[in-house]
């Protein structure tokens, strides 16, 4: 098996349940073009475990190839055309929109026995608009692990999600030390934003305070929240330099937001503190709230975040917030 040589770099959670809380390369080809394969009388018997993975290759193949035929060019937002004959998208369609190159990607599914890493795996299933469980199934078929957030984190108990329901009005979540959002309550998840409607593997604090426009009205000091958040998530980060899932945020950090990458470039570090917050949000107004990080474990990992009002106009505006929040589902 080679790597391949063309592949170009690219770029939790989950169920709403009644209780109110969420969750979160290849061989060279011949002169004729065509793969080099050994006479059959000197070819080595294949073992138990490459048949495994040309089965998964092949399975792989075709869930790729029923997807894309699957997807109409408007969905992903591509012309028609007039001479379109392949149903769905074109391989090189998908390609482009994947950040991959044409052959690479037609070796792909032709079940060639070739690499494939997380990031260009990641871009594939959100060009492909697969939903959670079709990416799991892509992620495996592929022998890879998952970076984002998975659907049931071990960390998210029971008892867990029964105290973030418990705390309401108060906002509260549960958050990694990558600033994923594991798990909200319904006062939370209208703090910023209509958490609910950002999709599971964009529910990242990092990420929406610099990409999503509606989380970044709602901070008062904007600017200072970004530096100091991305301070901390540089400290939080040192321990997990050679992870995939935080390499591939990073990445996308930087191609996404110009301001995060002039932040970034300060080099700032700093550990986690409790602090007042002030927020802007759009169904009750100003909101006054002291941060809390309650540590879930003896290291920085998972912690559970809360908000308390620092006032009393802002306990007020925190019950009609929930309120609205219960009422709206």
């Amino acid at each position: 098996m080679t790597t391949m040589a063309e592949e170009t770099a690219v770029r939790e959670n989950g169920a709403t349940g009644s209780t109110g809380v969420r969750g979160r390369e290849a061989q060279a080809p011949g002169a004729s073009g065509a793969p080099v394969r050994e006479p059959e009388s000197v070819r080595e018997p294949e073992s138990g475990a490459s048949r495994e993975s040309d089965i998964r290759r092949h399975e792989l193949a075709a869930f790729l190839r029923h997807r894309r035929e699957h997807l109409t060019p408007e969905q992903v937002g591509l012309p028609r055309g007039r001479r379109r004959r392949t149903p769905g998208l074109r391989r090189e369609e998908v390609a482009h929109l994947s950040a991959v190159g044409v052959t690479w990607y037609t070796w792909l599914e032709q079940a060639r026995d070739i690499q494939v890493s997380v990031q260009v795996l990641d871009a594939l299933a959100r060009t492909l608009m697969l939903d959670q469980n079709e990416r799991a199934h892509l992620f495996q078929l592929a022998g890879a692990v998952d970076p984002t957030p998975a659907s049931r984190c071990p960390t998210i108990t029971p008892a867990l999600l029964q105290t973030l329901e418990q705390l309401e009005p108060l906002p509260a979540c549960i958050q990694n030390s990558r600033y994923d959002v594991l798990a909200y309550n319904r006062t939370y998840g209208r703090l910023l934003c209509d958490l609910d409607e950002v999709p599971a593997e964009d529910r990242n604090c990092m990420l929406l305070i610099t990409t999503n426009e509606q989380w970044r009205s709602s901070i008062v000091m904007l600017d200072e929240s970004i530096r100091l958040m991305a301070a901390k998530f540089r400290a939080s980060m040192a321990g997990h330099l050679a992870d995939p899932a935080w390499k591939m945020l990073l990445k996308r950090l930087r191609a996404e937001s110009e301001q995060f990458r002039e932040v970034w470039e300060r080099h700032e570090v700093v550990g986690s503190r409790s602090k007042t917050k002030f927020f802007d949000n759009q169904y009750v107004g100003r909101l006054t709230l002291v941060h809390t990080d309650l540590w879930l474990g003896p290291g920085e990992g998972p912690r559970m975040v809360t908000y308390a009002p620092a006032d009393e106009e802002s306990r007020e505006r925190l019950e009609k917030l929930h309120a609205i929040a219960v009422e709206r589902g």
